[in-house]
């Protein structure tokens, strides 16, 4: 069992026993065993935090399924080796050489050392920014329901929302709140923070503290912080006037908003196309090229170590400069005065081929199974699963049981990483000393 294989069994094991419990009667609200392939999907896009969904999360599972459903959110978006570890060190077990490993890995850490002080870090931040979305949701839900739903909704939302799942307990998710500053607020905020990283995090508030305390002494970001805050901000901004200008128009979405609606709305869709399935307004409606542009967002995803999905905002800025530095006719690849390493511009590379082919290989094959649908349907929700963000222009519950397994997994292997997932199946690679002559060719 080598460290991507441990990895990838511990979410298929994670995938299994959810998949059990939720097949049992007392998770559904029928209280009847429920079907198989429902309780496979739902517990899939649970624990790979994706948000996609073939029966109502609220009204189909009773309440004891629903905290089950919470439950595998709550796992799937710290990680299999996060929620382990944090259990090891909870039972006084000391981390070997090979936890270590298997979390530097899961984490993408350069090194091996602070691994426990990480795990501890990453625990009690995810329970504050939890705890704090869900006080500040409150007020919202209780206005609508009684304490206790009231409640529930809240601490619901809010632990999908940080963990980037998409999972609502609506049946139109939060259309019913597309006019609410605060709900739009919240919900984005935790979105935000759940899919710019802990490392991001960890470094503005250390940041913070510093100027708190009074610290004169200048603190210089790495180059992961300024590429991933540099380039969610410009993803933000741009997913934000795109929608607004495609929508505009369109009076099956925001043409009945007032202005300052349609700006909220336009936002709250722009944060959560690159990370979470909720919506404010109707995906199905949206125009073709809205849908285009969500397509290309969620493609691209969130960051490196947070719970969302998709190639990452890193990856797509190596490209960026990579492709900037050959128009220059130069031969590094430099990126605010730092040289980036060959080895991570081939493992951007990597990533956008190996996720570009599986997105490509799993459209062609519900084309096939389910040539009923449209072209731009089955490629976003290709698209949405892969990258674990769960929205859908409405087909998911009524494809065929063939491409909703073709989901099921292609949600896997979004949620583990296409390059951890072919280690995991080929094995690691091993070092070679021969080194070949080389030669050039044409590109391009």
């Amino acid at each position: 069992m080598t460290v991507s294989r441990t990895i990838c069994s511990g979410f298929l094991a994670l995938i299994a026993i959810g998949t059990l419990l939720l097949l049992l009667p007392f998770s559904t609200s029928s209280g009847e065993w429920n079907s198989p392939l429902v309780a496979l999907f739902t517990s899939t896009s649970a624990v790979c935090v994706t948000g996609l969904i073939v029966v109502d999360t609220g009204s189909y599972f009773s309440p004891l399924g629903q905290a089950i459903v919470l439950l595998l959110i709550q796992v799937g978006g710290l990680g299999y080796m996060t929620a382990t570890t944090f259990l090891l060190l909870l039972l006084g077990r000391r981390l070997g050489l090979r936890d270590r490993l298997a979390i530097q890995q899961s984490m993408d850490k350069t090194e091996l050392s602070g691994a426990r002080s990480l795990i501890v870090s990453i625990i009690s931040m995810t329970l504050v920014f939890e705890i704090t979305g869900a006080l500040l949701l409150m007020p919202v839900f209780l206005a609508d329901y009684d304490q206790g739903f009231g409640l529930w909704l809240a601490v619901f939302h809010s632990i999908s929302a940080f963990n980037n799942a998409g999972f609502s307990l609506f049946a139109d998710s939060l259309v019913g709140y597309a006019q609410s500053p605060l709900a739009n607020g919240v919900v984005t905020g935790l979105v935000i923070l759940g899919g710019i990283g802990y490392r991001v995090i960890m470094e503005a508030f250390t940041w913070l503290r510093d100027r708190w305390r009074g610290g004169r002494e200048r603190i210089v970001f790495s180059l992961h912080f300024k590429i991933v805050t540099s380039t969610t901000v410009v993803l933000l901004i741009l997913g934000t006037v795109a929608l607004f200008f495609t929508e505009f128009d369109n009076p099956d979405t925001l043409r009945s908003l007032s202005l300052g609606d349609k700006l909220i709305a336009a936002w709250f869709q722009s944060v959560v196309t690159r990370t979470a399935g909720f919506n404010s307004i109707d995906i199905g409606a949206m125009e073709s090229v809205s849908l285009f542009i969500i397509i290309a967002l969620m493609f691209i995803g969130a960051s490196p170590g947070s719970t969302g999905g998709g190639i990452k905002t890193t990856t797509a800025r190596i490209l960026f400069v990579c492709t900037r530095a050959v128009l220059q006719g130069k031969e590094q690849v430099i990126c605010y005065q730092r040289e980036i390493p060959p080895s991570r511009v081939l493992k951007a590379i990597s990533v956008v081929v190996g996720s570009a082919f599986t997105v490509i290989a799993v459209t062609t094959l519900i084309s096939i199974t389910d040539s009923g649908f449209s072209f731009i349907d089955i490629l976003f929700e290709v698209v949405s699963a892969f990258a674990t963000v769960g929205l859908s222009t409405g087909i998911t519950a009524d494809l065929s049981a063939a491409a909703k397994l073709f989901l099921i997994v292609t949600m896997y292997v979004g949620r583990v990483g296409v390059l951890l997932a072919m280690a995991a199946l080929l094995g690691d690679p091993s070092p070679s000393s021969i080194h070949y002559p080389e030669e050039d060719l044409l590109v391009g």
